[in-house]
């Protein structure tokens, strides 16, 4: 652990959590002062309080807007100035609002002396630079104790030479786990207009339920699929087993959905099989994947992966040949399909780690080093974060090396 995090688990220390406020929770007058009410809570209950604050909702649209309006060619160094100042705004009358509270808060902009939020790259989609942005936050550590409060901006980085950009859409997401992870604090908790996540979108589906309970993996999952309620750049920056919790203002603060970290920042994993490829070709290969599915089943096999499209389907199975009879025959009875086909002699290697699809050219470093060795690959995809490709089993360990060496792992 860095000397900088601070031991918040320790046992003569309150544990400290950050608390991030988005921008529909701060609307109104009204939402202001249950949010304030929210923190003051937190506090009374023994908790330490880092606050980041979003822009008040449409107010970042807003300004993008009227800034495109004014110059539709707004240089993006300008672009980011002027996309910021909403949580400038928001972090001053959220200070107002947590005075009425009793409470002591500092407001923290990149103007502070103790900005902690270092960052590079593209001014309106900037990435977090981790390790300056955890030495950076020793300065936040002074400012928080009991009754005192900082007020961070969210959505706002600031380069080593002093320039502001953005962090890109969900930036405020990203702003709290990044602080979260450089002062050692137990939780984050992500406040929104909903309490906790659902197993599905009540406008979209019947039944749904309050989800209790998610791994890191699973959560990124859903945000990669659509789900809006964190944002997966976030993900990438989540450290020292720090908790993500999502409530709504009436949950308080031990409601909502627990996230646990169960992701690493990077790893890969081996399966030297043997994994058999088959193949169905035909029509109707979608309408009938459930009988494949079930003769791979009753012949005793384990599905490793699917791949699909309109008339052809790839199983990749573990089993013995009888997996293969069992395909073949059902397919061909079914009149699904035409003909069928067996590879033999494959493993599979996993490459996961956090938010990886957001890492631009992470596919071409993995494919790469294999084309170069004129090495095949017999199937790879993306899912949850990760990348799963098959190849021969007996280069499989080369090809692991090989992977190696390119992700510096």
């Amino acid at each position: 652990m860095n000397e900088f995090i601070r031991t918040s688990k320790d046992s003569n220390s309150r544990p400290l959590i950050v608390v991030k406020l988005g921008g529909s929770i701060l609307s109104s007058d009204e939402d202001m002062a249950k949010a304030a009410k929210f923190v003051r809570r937190a506090v009374d209950e023994g908790r330490d309080v880092v606050v980041v604050v979003s822009a008040m909702k449409g107010v970042t649209d807003g300004l993008v807007e009227r800034a495109k309006g004014v110059n539709p060619n707004t240089p993006p160094d300008l672009m980011a100035e002027i996309m910021t100042m909403g949580e400038r705004i928001s972090a001053r009358l959220f200070a107002a609002a947590l005075q009425v509270e009793g409470l002591e808060p500092s407001m923290i902009d990149p103007d502070s002396e103790s900005w902690p939020i270092i960052s590079s790259g593209d001014p309106v989609d900037a990435e977090v630079l981790y390790e300056e942005t955890e030495r950076s936050s020793k300065g936040l550590l002074q400012r928080i104790e009991g009754r005192r409060v900082p007020v961070v901006c969210g959505f706002i980085g600031k380069t080593p030479d002093g320039r502001i950009q953005a962090l890109g859409r969900g930036g405020s997401d990203t702003t709290a786990v990044v602080l979260a992870s450089a002062l050692g604090a137990e939780e984050v908790v992500l406040v929104k207009d909903v309490g906790g996540v659902m197993s599905g979108d009540p406008r979209r589906a019947d039944g749904v339920i309050p989800v209790d309970e998610l791994d890191s993996e699973e959560a990124l999952a859903l945000s990669l699929g659509g789900s809006k309620l964190i944002h997966h750049k976030a993900f990438r920056y989540l450290r020292n087993d720090v908790k993500i919790r999502v409530v709504g203002l009436e949950e308080g603060i031990d409601g909502g959905t627990v996230i646990e970290d169960a992701q690493p920042l990077l790893a890969i994993e081996k399966d030297e099989g043997p994994i058999s490829m088959i193949t169905v070709v035909g029509n109707g290969i979608g309408d009938g994947l459930g009988i494949l599915l079930e003769a791979v089943r009753k012949a005793g096999g384990q599905l490793v992966s699917l791949s699909l499209a309109e008339k052809a389907a790839i199983l990749y199975v573990k089993g013995d040949k009888d997996i293969y009879g069992a395909v073949h025959e059902d397919a061909v009875k079914s009149g699904i399909g035409k003909a069928v086909s067996l590879f033999e002699g494959l493993a599979r290697i996993v490459i996961k780690g956090k938010a990886l699809e957001t890492i631009p050219g992470y596919i071409s470093r993995v494919v790469n080093p294999l084309t170069e060795n004129k090495m095949n690959i017999y199937g790879l995809y993306t899912i949850a974060s990760s990348v799963r490709l098959f190849v021969d089993s007996r280069s499989v360990d080369e090809v692991e090396k090989l992977i190696r060496v390119s992700l510096e792992v």
